[in-house]
């Protein structure tokens, strides 16, 4: 419905969104587990057949986005141990890997390189979540962070930006549920009472992986963060974007998943 315009970019591809739930669907309101307790069942089985995933965490749940060419691998894939469903006319209809095409064949499992560089910024985050009745209340502020709020200097002789104060605001409406990812900062300009996070009220970090724009087309990036940190048992929130993928650690785990990552960087080498 969007008019055509020169300032927009369509990926070639269309999506389909993959959840991922235990023991049926998780109640409305519980808060994500992080890319990292799906890394080994999921993401990982994917990269080594070549299936370029995005990944979306969110407060309440976890979001895998698949190339819609890509669903028979996807399905035969993921068969082994999972129960799958597609929705059609609103109901969930289960789907066998007798619906594909045979003859996939299963690589050997190898640990993947790093190929970019992953960086953190010292920017301190926070995950939260807001009741979809109070989001008028808070409208007017969340228009003046995404379109006015002014984005950290940009360092011409880097050709980046400063990342000790990196700008990033995330926003999502999925099924009616709310997601916001903000600065700890930014936090403060909007009334606390209307602002939902997890009891612990915890503080996140970021590592962001790409030294320039990504795009669509490679596979493994997602699993290369996440495998090593789900070996660690760190949880973390991922979401991709066009430009960067960006993980969301604990704070207090941010050194540890530094070296995590260096490590594996090295081992690539």
């Amino acid at each position: 419905e969007l008019p055509p315009s020169e300032f927009m970019q369509v990926a070639d591809s269309t999506w389909l969104v993959l959840s991922v739930v235990s023991n049926g669907r998780e109640p409305p309101g519980c808060q994500a587990t992080g890319v990292t307790k799906i890394a080994r069942s999921v993401i990982a089985p994917l990269a080594e057949h070549h299936v370029s995933v995005l990944m979306l965490s969110t407060y309440q749940t976890d979001f895998i986005l698949v190339r819609e060419r890509d669903l028979p691998v996807v399905i035969h894939t993921l068969a082994g141990e999972f129960d799958i469903y597609k929705e059609e006319s609103g109901e969930c209809v289960p789907v066998t890997s007798d619906d594909v095409s045979n003859g996939f064949l299963k690589p050997k499992p190898s640990t993947s390189p790093m190929l970019h560089p992953v960086q953190s910024p010292q920017t301190r985050f926070c995950v939260l979540t807001v009741a979809p009745d109070t989001l008028p209340a808070i409208a007017t502020m969340l228009i003046d962070v995404l379109f006015y709020s002014h984005s950290p200097p940009w360092d011409a002789a880097t050709g980046s930006q400063d990342l000790d104060s990196i700008t990033f605001f995330s926003f999502s409406l999925i099924e009616g549920y709310i997601s916001i990812v903000m600065d700890a900062e930014t936090q403060k300009r909007f009334p606390s009472d209307l602002l939902l996070t997890s009891s612990t009220g915890e503080l996140w970090r970021m590592v962001r992986i790409g030294g320039q724009p990504l795009g669509f087309d490679e596979c493994g990036i997602v699993a290369q963060i996440a495998e090593p940190l789900a070996a660690a048992d760190i949880s973390a929130y991922y979401i991709s974007t066009f430009n960067f993928d960006h993980a969301l650690v604990p704070e207090e785990g941010i050194a540890e998943v530094i070296q995590l990552l260096q490590q594996r960087q090295e081992s690539g080498r």
